[in-house]
């Protein structure tokens, strides 16, 4: 038995059932044992599952396409912090500067990461020592000040810890229990908060009907939100508006693991060794963010926001009128349906007077979709 597994078993005999975000939030974060917090964490091929700056370095050139048009709708200011958060391994931030070494607004940058991880923070350093950007590193959101320009975040949301709920007579929450050292499911009544929550995203669940909520979303809206003086929030993930999650297609939710790249829906095995994920209610991310003074300026399936960005431009740019077939395959990647395309949505938050229009959302903007 792991030495994280028989801690979550002496927390539930010493408390009682955990509920399920609890159980996930010791899988993944729990220091120097957990899933994102070990010194041995990979992502990309040598790890468990892959991203889209893995897949290409061409989706940090179009982010940082994206980073200086949103430098221009603030009118350039002379400080233009972007502060991404759970940056894996670092090749977003590293393809991003790389793309605007030699553009006006790459002396203006304050690139920030914020990172728990200490590890993982070390390998940061290293991959972008040579990109000749101010970088700073922060454990938490608590430390980074005030910010003009962007938060930007990519497969951050869907690690988020969740709970899990069902239909029954009534809604009951899903609560983690042990039985001769296996972790069984046990229900209990389901509190406010969840209640709360599908009265106003799902009034009518079919009964057996079993799916998660992410909260602690709103939580970091917070965060992020007393820190950002004037600018965007721009998140990419996979998921769904709040109609398309909590279909009735969808009655067993989207909560995954993903271990050494083979995908199963059991959490209780390979304890701290696999990532478990759920996918992200957009129509969350908006609603909640509206009441924190956020404009929703645009919504959309990654392939199209890439594509309305330019990404045909850059790909002249990088590799001229000839690019060679391998990256073409790669890059299809990104933006087919098959791959990143649609099943990643980009949303994009403002603060600050009117909202602005920003090419990647001139294609197909959904926002009214949330």
């Amino acid at each position: 038995m792991s030495i994280l597994k028989e801690k979550i078993i002496e927390k539930i005999r010493k408390e009682g059932p955990v509920s399920f975000e609890t159980f996930m939030k010791m899988a993944l974060y729990y220091p120097g044992l957990g899933y994102y917090m070990k010194d041995s964490t990979r992502i990309g091929k040598a790890g468990d599952f892959y991203t889209s700056p893995h897949l290409h370095p061409l989706f940090g050139a179009m982010l940082g396409r994206q980073m200086e048009e949103m430098w221009e709708v603030l009118l350039r200011p002379e400080r233009f912090r972007i502060v991404e958060m759970g940056a894996g391994m670092g090749y977003l931030a590293g393809d991003l500067l790389d793309y605007l070494r030699d553009r006006e607004i790459f002396r203006h940058i304050d690139y920030s990461i914020v990172e728990m991880n200490p590890a993982m923070r070390e390998q940061q350093r290293k991959l972008l020592e040579g990109s000749g950007a101010d970088i700073r590193w922060f454990s938490d959101l608590k430390g980074v000040g005030e910010v003009t320009g962007c938060f930007l975040s990519n497969e951050l949301l869907d690690a988020f810890p969740v709970r899990i709920v069902e239909q029954a007579e009534e809604l009951v929450e899903i609560r983690v229990d042990v039985q001769e050292d296996a972790f069984v499911e046990v229900p209990g009544p389901a509190d406010g908060e969840c209640r709360a929550y599908f009265r106003e995203f799902a009034p009518r669940l079919p009964h057996g009907y079993r799916t998660e909520i992410n909260l602690r979303i709103r939580d970091w809206l917070h965060d992020v939100s007393r820190c950002l003086r004037s600018g965007f929030l721009l998140t990419i993930d996979y998921g769904y508006t709040a109609e398309e999650y909590y279909s009735e297609d969808r009655s067993r939710g989207t909560l995954l693991c993903y271990y050494r790249h083979q995908i199963s829906e059991n959490p209780y095995r390979h304890i701290g060794e696999q990532d478990i994920t759920a996918h992200v209610n957009f129509s969350s991310l908006k609603k909640w963010g509206e009441e924190l003074g956020f404009s929703t300026a645009g919504y959309c399936p990654q392939g199209t926001y890439l594509v309305a960005l330019g990404i045909d431009e850059v790909l002249r740019e990088k590799y001229g009128d000839a690019p060679d077939p391998f990256e073409i395959a790669k890059i299809k990647g990104l933006i087919f349906p098959q791959g990143m395309g649609e099943s990643h949505q980009v949303m994009l938050q403002y603060r600050g007077a009117g909202v602005p229009s920003l090419r990647g959302f001139s294609l197909r903007n959904k926002a009214k979709n949330l």
